[in-house]
């Protein structure tokens, strides 16, 4: 079943597909962690790093989600959207390690602003369509426009950043910046749907009602830290690594771009095919056997991160793993979320999720000293963990 056209519905999808395109594109991105080290980090400093960018969603998530529930997600998309050119504009001048700290912490608050308004603004949308059975699908189609980017946008930055100058690393800088700006642009022309924004209680009793929602349905937040214990490991930090264990292995820094373009394909068409999938296959099975393969994988990277045909299999696999979760999480949990509340509740889930953060990356950075094997077992240990705890299929599937 196709979505509906000429609903508002169908003209925010369209929308934040666009400006996920626009708002996506890092030409950084293919030598991202080169460029860290070039500018004198180290892994350790690289996980302090993503610690910042976990403070920062810690910090941001209730005030935003509040922010998206009061005045709708437009104006939250909006306050984001501007943030996000704030932090990422200070690579220019991040020479020293707290630069890089106060950038990634503007990051993560800045990701706040969309964390939970994206969802709450396109289910509200279908609702009104009678279309929020097809949340999957409608969050796989503005998902897979980070793919379609990726593919150029790293082919592009690997090629021009293939010395690791630092002219180069400016314009990659700089061409981020320009399509982030676009990306502001575009979120103006959003619209709010009736039933979402407009919360007039007082925040404290927002806060209590999206409190009483996730102890209302306890389920989802069970699978909530099932989704969050596999992604922190394979979307945090595997993806924090993948270019210098590539790298390790053999693979010229030209060529990392080309990887990354056809990881980016598999996402696409996954993220494409989410409709597909759910058609044919029980979403639960679905978080389980993507689960597991995500396990086998960082399993893989910690007994043979010297093999460059294993990391090159591991980075497309685990690319297919990401693209599939997350709308699938996104279906089963909206379905059971109340809709005044929606942005605050996800938000105070995601408040959960900077806490896993920061306690994975402080477990994880005191054995990453000791080299690659001890933190890709620990970080399949970890995604075991959540991949094993239950959802309750009958409760949230029709």
């Amino acid at each position: 079943m196709s979505l509906k056209k000429n609903t508002i519905a169908s003209h925010n999808i369209r929308l934040l597909f666009w400006a996920e395109i626009f708002g996506s594109v890092r030409f950084l991105q293919p030598v991202l962690t080169l460029f860290y080290f070039a500018r004198g980090l180290d892994e350790s400093l690289i996980l302090v790093v993503l610690t910042c960018f976990s403070v920062g969603v810690l910090v941001g998530e209730i005030p935003t989600g509040v922010v998206a529930d009061r005045f709708g997600a437009k104006r939250a998309f909006l306050i984001g959207s501007f943030t996000a050119i704030i932090a990422y504009s200070l690579f220019y001048v991040a020479f020293d390690p707290w630069v890089f700290f106060l950038s990634s912490f503007l990051t993560g608050f800045a990701a706040t602003f969309f964390s939970g308004a994206d969802e709450a603004l396109i289910y509200e949308s279908l609702k009104l369509s009678e279309e929020e059975h097809l949340m999957d699908r409608a969050m796989g189609q503005i998902g897979s426009a980070t793919f379609i980017v990726s593919i150029i946008a790293v082919l592009i930055g690997a090629f021009i950043a293939q010395d690791l100058t630092e002219p180069q690393f400016r314009l990659l800088i700089t061409l981020t910046l320009v399509f982030m700006t676009i990306q502001f642009v575009l979120l103006w022309f959003i619209k709010n749907p009736s039933t979402q924004g407009g919360y007039t209680k007082p925040v404290i009793q927002q806060v209590t009602d999206g409190i009483k929602a996730i102890r209302r349905t306890p389920q989802v937040l069970w699978m909530f830290i099932n989704i969050t214990l596999v992604f922190i490991p394979v979307g945090a930090v595997f993806a924090q690594f993948d270019q210098k264990l590539l790298v390790d292995a053999g693979l010229p820094v030209f060529w990392i771009g080309l990887v990354y373009a056809i990881a980016s394909m598999i996402g696409f068409v996954a993220s494409r095919s989410i409709g597909w999938m759910t058609a044919r296959f029980n979403r639960v099975r679905l978080l389980f056997s993507t689960g597991m393969i995500a396990v086998i994988g960082l399993t893989a990277t910690a007994l043979f991160h010297a093999s460059l045909w294993v990391i090159l299999g591991v980075v497309l696999v685990l690319k297919l793993v990401t693209a599939i979760r997350y709308p699938v999480y996104s279906q089963l949990s909206n379905d059971i979320i109340p809709s005044d509340v929606r942005a605050t509740t996800i938000s105070l889930l995601s408040i959960l999720d900077s806490c896993f953060d920061l306690l994975v990356f402080t477990s994880i950075g005191l054995v990453a000293v000791n080299g690659f094997t001890p933190m890709f077992i620990g970080c399949a240990v970890i995604a075991l963990i959540g991949v094993l705890i239950p959802i309750q299929a009958k409760r949230m599937e029709a």
